[in-house]
């Protein structure tokens, strides 16, 4: 029997040819089966094994081993790349074909990672939309993610002006509290690093809109609206 029908049992990262060529002590790179981590076992140890017939090297370690044996195996999650354990028979089965640690990193990666459709709520399309018209010469940008680093639902740059539109998941723990702690401390760095460009940041809290209907969105409008009118009064006789 050659030796690449040999090595078809476990998983090689060499050209197995090498086998008869290498040093007895010359370590060659397997896969682990259970955690798909590279290892390594010696030339002979390999020889050794594949003359006897046995079923060897698939493992990178006992826990391995003892994990496959109960058909479970070590992945990663697909968000926040820590450890899990999933069974064989989960293994890949969302429409992403990542397994996640919690519902949480599933819905952000869901949320960062959408083909189809519009990451943006219908009341940020239709802010968008309405402000264009009303103010078609002030340059109004919206999901700016190169002022800050970090995004800003909306900016005007020539007014040294940002608005944030915080909903339900800015105040509370839909997917779990460290979820909400990420959030919160991502509006903090959006708010100092707006303070460090001299730029106003005026948060709104639209979490008691639950869905988007117009009469209700209406009010969020005329808020910013009077926001952005008193400081284009301010900025009559200079150069705006």
């Amino acid at each position: 029997m050659g030796i690449l029908q040999y090595t078809s049992y476990m998983k090689t990262l060499f050209d197995p040819n090498l086998l008869v060529t290498v040093s007895a002590k010359t370590k060659l790179p397997l896969e682990c089966e259970c955690c798909h981590q590279t290892f390594y076992v010696k030339a002979t140890q390999i020889r050794s094994s594949l003359k006897r017939n046995i079923d060897k090297h698939k493992y990178c370690s006992k826990q391995c081993q003892t994990l496959s044996a109960t058909k479970i195996i070590i992945d990663t999650c697909g968000n926040c790349n820590k450890k899990i354990y999933v069974q064989k028979s989960q293994k890949k089965k969302s429409k992403s074909g990542k397994n996640f640690c919690s519902r949480s990193c599933r819905a952000t990666y869901a949320n960062t990672h959408k083909k189809n459709g519009n990451r943006r709520s219908k009341l940020e399309q239709w802010l968008e939309i309405r402000l264009t018209q009303l103010y078609p010469n002030l340059g109004i940008k919206f999901n700016d993610k190169e002022t800050i680093n970090s995004e800003l639902d909306i900016y005007i740059p020539l007014l040294n002006l940002a608005f944030e539109l915080n909903g339900i998941f800015h105040y509370e723990p839909i997917f779990g509290k460290e979820k909400l702690a990420s959030i919160q401390n991502n509006d903090e760095r959006k708010f100092q690093a707006c303070l460090e460009k001299a730029i106003e940041f005026v948060l709104i809290d639209v979490s008691s809109l639950k869905n988007f209907k117009l009469d209700k969105s209406q009010k969020y409008l005329e808020i910013i609206q009077n926001i952005i009118d008193n400081k284009l009064c301010q900025g009559k006789g200079s150069n705006l």
